[in-house]
């Protein structure tokens, strides 16, 4: 979910460019991939894939924001995934005798301290930018910068997750664009909005919890959310490309995407009650 998997080092990226990257020749990319003023993006990147470019995900924010101006908006995921339940970790896992002292001692989620786990530089830069607010979800939050922020980020009830009443369904109200940049559909956070709202075969619910605080005081508080399947995302991502006859572009050498969220939300939710089987 917005994951920058399979990281080159930097020396590898340096290889793989011929010329690079630039706040000028990014913005250009961006613009000829059908970015304009005012839209509203929810952001998916990797800044490796991209190749080397001249102030690295400062570069890359800045383009963006230069094209969308202060009438559009920006978001990406911020999530936290290390605030859960440890008893459902896998990468990597950790003893049970350890459970018990992490959501004892976990810190409480503060959106303007709490990392994020696993999303990428572009991200962690993106959440430290003046003017760009983060929601309280102590593990599915989401930042954004823009015209409607604070529509989009304000009231992320601790149910809500990914479903209805998040950031994602606030973005499909204002019939926002999704970017994937280097990044495929496993990456595709809006496709969870879809899975909340699709009846398919199997869909079930699971116990997590998180630290958060409630009146100043830290508490460990668990909730039941949706357990969530990315593992059908890419060939979902391919079935709705072709039905829209869709070509990918480029933003320096990184394959990107621009479409619709309300698109393929509403393409998704119909995919997983025809091809989702029950367990």
């Amino acid at each position: 979910m917005g994951v920058e998997n399979n990281k080159k080092s930097e020396k590898d990226v340096v290889r793989s460019t011929q010329q690079p990257n630039t706040i000028t020749t990014l913005k250009h990319d961006f613009e000829s991939l059908g970015v304009k003023p005012g839209l509203v993006i929810i952001m998916h990147g990797s800044l490796s894939k991209i190749g080397w470019t001249v102030g690295g995900p400062v570069a890359v924010i800045k383009a963006l924001m230069k094209i969308l101006t202060s009438e559009g908006t920006l978001i990406m995921p911020t999530f936290s995934g290390d605030n859960t339940d440890p008893s459902s970790w896998e990468n990597p896992p950790v003893p049970e005798s350890w459970w018990d002292t992490i959501r004892n001692e976990m810190p409480a989620y503060h959106p303007e301290i709490t990392p994020t786990r696993g999303m990428g530089v572009i991200v962690d830069t993106f959440r430290n930018w003046p003017n760009v607010i983060r929601s309280n979800h102590p593990m599915s939050s989401f930042a954004a910068w823009g015209k409607h922020a604070e529509f989009i980020i304000k009231n992320h009830e601790l149910t809500a997750d990914l479903g209805e009443d998040s950031p994602l369904a606030r973005i499909y109200e204002l019939n926002g664009k999704i970017l994937l940049v280097g990044v495929s559909h496993e990456n595709n956070s809006s496709l969870h909005l879809a899975e909340y709202r699709s009846d398919y075969p199997g869909k079930q619910y699971k116990l997590n919890g998180s630290a958060m605080l409630i009146d100043n005081e830290r508490n460990w508080v668990q909730w039941k959310e949706l357990d969530l399947n990315i593992d059908d995302f890419e060939q979902l991502g391919k079935d709705f490309e072709t039905k829209i006859d869709y070509n990918p572009g480029k933003v320096g050498l990184a394959e990107t995407r621009l479409l619709s969220q309300r698109g393929i939300v509403d393409f998704a939710i119909e995919w997983f009650e025809k091809n989702r089987k029950a367990i």
